[in-house]
């Protein structure tokens, strides 16, 4: 398949891991029920890009878990548009984290490292401390989410997640879960508008207490 010019612009030095990981997501993780057959010719468009510009949320050098990482979206993209940035990804099943750990290895990414667990559970919040930025995408209701990502967010840093066109509904059916959770100011912007057809979708929350 051919790498889209947007590829370049966002992962420039590291395009060659940017495609790497494409392949491995379209033969081995498809191989082993990760990504669905139909996904793989939106791949770059569907899951690579549109995680890689979240990157423009965040600030330099900053540690960020990725919650319910699966096959490795947001985070891998992130990691190979960000290398600046410090990435955990945190998933609960063994043959993905197993999958996660050969990624990294394959694509000599260093400043990725992977937990097997769930974000709710001691052990993990322990292993974990507080983060700068806790990502995710599609991974649960908002309310849930939160209360699984800003207990893992240092105050004043922020949950940022990738959401869909819904999530004014969520906000509103949320608020208070959402705040249970420690959260404060809520944020819905775009990023990728530059690059991708149909920008990113974003909530960022601020964790307050």
């Amino acid at each position: 398949m051919t790498t889209p010019p947007a590829a370049a612009e966002l992962f420039g030095d590291n395009l060659d891991k940017a495609i790497a990981y494409h392949e491995s997501l379209a033969t081995d993780g498809s191989i082993r029920g990760f990504i669905g057959p139909r996904e793989i010719p939106r791949l770059w468009d569907r899951h690579i890009l549109n995680c890689g510009v979240i990157g423009e949320a965040m600030d330099q050098g900053i540690l960020v878990a990725d919650v319910g990482s699966g096959a490795g979206l947001p985070g891998i993209p992130l990691a190979i548009a960000r290398p600046d940035l410090e990435i955990i990804l945190i998933e609960p099943l063994l043959k993905r984290s197993v999958y996660l750990g050969e990624v990294i290895e394959q694509l000599g990414l260093d400043n990725v490292s992977v937990i097997r667990g769930r974000a709710e559970e001691k052990a993990v919040r322990k292993q974990i401390g507080h983060v700068d930025v806790v990502t995710s995408r599609a991974v649960a209701p908002l309310g849930r989410l939160a209360s699984w990502s800003l207990p893992l967010v240092k105050v004043g840093g922020r949950m940022i997640a990738m959401k869909g066109a819904s999530v004014a509904e969520e906000i509103e059916r949320d608020a208070k879960a959402i705040r249970n959770a420690g959260g404060g100011e809520v944020k819905v912007y775009t990023v990728g508008g530059e690059l991708l057809d149909e920008p990113t979708t974003l909530i960022s929350i601020r964790r307050e207490k």
